[in-house]
Order: structure tokens, then sequence, then C-alpha cells
């Protein structure tokens, strides 16, 4: 999912030879590195402009099941609903967070999502339609991400890593959900049913498409893995994805939307059919079918949550001079 925040990357460093030589040697050592520890600058832009993208695409992802938040159709879903949103909050102040260690605001970041000079995964980019699409999005939506996120776990930076294992763990949670729906929905009626095999028809093949292009076309994904900033290819996760995500669908008596899906007995997996690339780089460049809409919206709360943060902000200066004040007068 998050390897759509390396598209446009600039990996290039130009350091001597000794200093690249000896940070590899930490990374193949397993070491972590910290803030402060002497970096690539390619190295520290690279997880800038991942880390930053991963924590917009939570920001954004709030947006279509925020939306559903009040129409859910019994008191616990809503309850659950609100409190996997409220989730994707504090993951996008997570990353925020993991991304300053490195040097860049989070105004900086902000006004990057807000002008459209970043980016978010594009999977945010499609609508949910019915409540069945809620289910759809944790189940395969969620399910996608947890598989770049466990991995993500071992990223080289140890900021990013550690963000990691507390949103694998509520993500995780979110999955289940997700499928618990998808669940009484294809228990129910024969209509309900039909809202979860339509849900599924729409989000298979986007979330395929979020573990980002074929490792041919994703130029920056090898310096990552060198790096260990990734530990596998995009291809492979996500294979990973469709084994798991096969077996779930049979259980719930759905047919994944792919003719060509067949079982490859030599690989131990499954094979899948083409994916259309040029719809995923069509909505990745801003055309997709919610795009504007997402952004507007957030340009939206962005400003009429202004007041908030300059309320909170003179607070906090007020009650740093106050603090100060009672220092001197101790003194």
């Amino acid at each position: 999912m998050y390897s759509q925040g390396l598209i446009g990357a600039d990996g290039k460093t130009h350091e001597d030879a000794a200093f690249l030589a000896a940070f590899q040697a930490r990374i193949d050592a397993e070491q972590k590195i910290e803030p402060n520890d002497p970096m690539p600058e390619g190295y520290r832009k690279t997880l800038v402009r991942q880390i930053s993208q991963h924590a917009h695409s939570e920001i954004i992802g709030m947006q279509p099941e925020g939306n559903w938040i009040s129409r859910a159709p019994t008191l616990r879903r809503k309850a659950a609903l609100l409190a996997k949103v409220q989730d994707e909050g504090g993951h996008g102040l997570y990353l925020y967070s993991a991304a300053e260690t490195l040097g860049v605001s989070r105004e900086e970041m902000t006004e990057q999502l807000l002008s459209g000079a970043a980016k978010y995964s594009s999977i945010f980019n499609y609508p949910a339609l019915t409540w069945a699409d809620i289910g759809a999005i944790g189940w395969l939506v969620d399910g996608a991400a947890i598989m770049n996120q466990i991995v993500l776990c071992r990223c080289s930076y140890g900021p990013y890593a550690r963000a990691m294992i507390r949103i694998c763990k509520e993500e995780s949670f979110h999955q289940r959900q997700g499928y618990e729906i998808m669940i009484a929905l294809c228990n129910g009626s024969e209509e309900q049913k039909e809202l979860a095999q339509d849900a599924l028809n729409r989000f298979w093949w986007p979330s395929l498409m979020m573990f980002g292009p074929p490792e041919g076309e994703s130029v920056h994904s090898n310096q990552s893995m060198i790096w260990k900033i990734k530990r596998f290819s995009n291809d492979d996760l996500r294979d990973k994805f469709i084994n798991a995500s096969v077996p779930q669908a049979e259980k719930l008596g759905l047919t994944i939307p792919d003719p060509d899906l067949k079982w490859n007995e030599a690989k131990q997996g499954y094979d899948h059919g083409e994916i259309d690339w040029d719809e995923f780089w069509r909505v990745v460049k801003g055309d997709g079918i919610c795009n504007r809409e997402r952004l507007k919206n957030r340009r939206r709360v962005d400003r009429d949550g202004a007041w908030v943060r300059e309320a909170a902000m003179a607070h906090a200066q007020k009650r740093a001079a106050r603090t100060a004040s009672a220092r001197i007068a101790a003194e």
C-alpha cells in the first residue's frame, strides 16, 4: 500500500563511499537508525516521502467511512465504525510525528497534501456507495494494508517501525470488523449477499493496486529494499494478499471478480489476471472518481478548523508564559 509513497521519490544521495558503506553496514547488521544518527540524504528523503504519504492516507481514509457513521444500521455498528475512524486519525498523528523526526514540519506536510503536491493511497479515491462497501473496505483495504504494515514493523528507521507496531494491532481489529460485516451480509437475505458481492467486485482490483506498480515499473523500490525501508517486493506482497483473500471469499460464498484467477501448484499460490495499470496511474495523477472531492473536503476541514488550532496555540503560549513567570518569581 505505502509503496505508492515511493512514486516520484528522489532516492539519489551524494555522500562519499566510506560514509555510505558504513551506513549500509549498520543496515545489514539490522541496527535501527534513529533521528540523530547520520544518514544519507536520499534515505531521509525517501522516508519523509513514504511516511508523510502514509499519514496522508490515514487522514484521507477517514472520509469514505466517516460518511457512514450516522447511517450504520445499528448502534453497535455506529460505535464500532466511530472507533475505527478515530483510530485512523490517531494513526495519521503517529505517522506525522515519526516524519517530523526527519526534519520536516507537520505544517509543511499538510500544505503539500492540500496543494496536491503530495499523494495518498489511490484506494481512497473510490466511493463507499453502500454499507457493504464498509465491510469490503475493512476486509480488503485494511487487509492489504496489514500485508504492508506488518513488514514495516521491521523497517530500518526506528520511529517508523515503532509507530507501525501500535498501528498494526489496531488495523487487525479493523480487518476483522470488516470481515464480520461481510459475514453478516452473506448470511442475510439474498439482496444483502448481492450487496456484498457488488462491493467485492468494485474493491477487488483497486485493492490489488494498493501494493503499487510491478517491480519493473517501481524504480525506487530496489533502493528501499537495500536500505531495508521495505522488505518485500510489491508483487510478492500482492501475491500474499491474494493467497490469503481467496479462501476468505470462498468461506463467504462470494466470487472473486477475476476470470483468470487459478491455483498454481508449482508456486503454491494463485495466478491472477492483468491489472488495469492505466486506471491506477490515472487515479494516482488525480483523475479518480473521488480525487477532487477528497481534497476539497480536506481543504474545507483545514480552513474551518483554523480557529481551533489558533486558540490551542494561544492557550499554549499563555500557559508557557505563566510557567516562565512563576519560575522567575520562585527564583
